[in-house]
């Protein structure tokens, strides 16, 4: 049985004592129906072959980072030496040889620009335009759960996968830096040194402050898709506004609206590894992708509850 029969085997409701229920009869879904259609769509999501791709693609960055530092500084040189740097490298990356726990950090910010936030349109992207396009949509929106909650069923996927997403960088990160490289003790930006188990701590923020600031852009994706039928529309489409928007971000000239943009404050991840911790990027980054998230998955309710589904 396929998952949008068993969505509407599941939505149908009991029959009547002493004889069958009305035809076209609607009852309250309950709510394990609807943590139901959560598994479904969770399952759904993580069992196709491009989202197990995508997530082995952004755990192959860290292990190629972590080897292509090992072997620059095979020889006992510091990371960018060999290309005439001056021995710092980009932010993270020379303290790695230090201390294998900094590839967590390094892997973070070298995917949160490009490699994460695509990730997340692919999957944003093709969440309701991909069910429209393939013709299951239609056979989703017969169960009784109704449009805003299979919305929010796909919303909360979208999140989900932008949380293991963070956590697979991050482990790949942590495990190929303990291998490669010695563990210890942290020694923060703000120059205090931490114990280890401080640092693990502090990584863990960092992936969870990583995670969240990919909602922004999840939830424009996933608005993205709500207008149109076809799934590779609404993945380039949201592919496309990403590269526009980190575009925008880098022209000084425009310096007005950069704070409004849903990439401006990513980094602002590395506040974390302070002591003590710097709040403001943090909260104005917060509060921005809370304003994304309220202003366009508000468009995405009113645009889907509207939407007329004919395929």
């Amino acid at each position: 049985m396929s998952r949008a029969e068993a969505s509407v085997s599941e939505g149908a409701g009991p029959a009547k004592p002493g004889g069958p229920a009305p035809v076209g009869q609607a009852r309250r879904p309950s709510p394990l129906w609807t943590l139901a259609l959560f598994r479904s769509e969770l399952g759904t999501t993580f069992r196709r072959w491009r989202t197990i791709a995508l997530l082995g693609v952004l755990a192959a960055v860290p292990v190629l980072v972590g080897i292509a530092v090992k072997i620059e500084t095979s020889d006992g040189g510091s990371f960018g030496e060999g290309r005439g740097g001056d021995g710092q490298g980009p932010a993270f990356f020379s303290q790695i040889t230090n201390n294998g726990i900094f590839l967590v950090f390094a892997s973070l910010a070298a995917t949160l620009p490009v490699f994460l936030p695509m990730a997340i349109g692919v999957i944003a992207g093709d969440s309701i335009a991909g069910e429209a396009g393939s013709g299951t949509l239609r056979y989703l929106l017969v169960a009784p759960a109704g449009r805003t909650r299979l919305l929010l069923a796909k919303f909360t996927t979208v999140m989900a996968f932008c949380l293991v997403a963070t956590v697979v960088v991050a482990a790949a990160g942590l495990a190929t830096g303990a291998l490669l490289f010695p563990l210890g003790d942290v020694t923060l930006i703000s120059g205090t040194t931490v114990s280890f188990t401080e640092g693990l701590l502090r990584a863990l923020a960092v992936a969870g402050v990583v995670a969240y600031s990919l909602i922004g852009i999840a939830t424009v994706g996933l608005f993205i898709s709500t207008l149109t039928s076809s799934g590779i529309a609404a993945m380039a489409a949201t592919v496309g506004l990403l590269v526009t928007v980190q575009i925008l971000d880098t022209i000084p000239q425009l310096h007005a609206i950069q704070p409004y943009l849903f990439p401006h404050y990513w980094l602002s991840f590395a506040d974390v590894l302070r002591e003590p911790v710097y709040w403001d990027q943090l909260t104005k980054n917060f509060g921005l992708q809370a304003l994304y998230v309220a202003i366009f998955g508000s468009a995405a309710w009113a645009r889907f509850t509207a939407k007329d589904i004919t395929a």
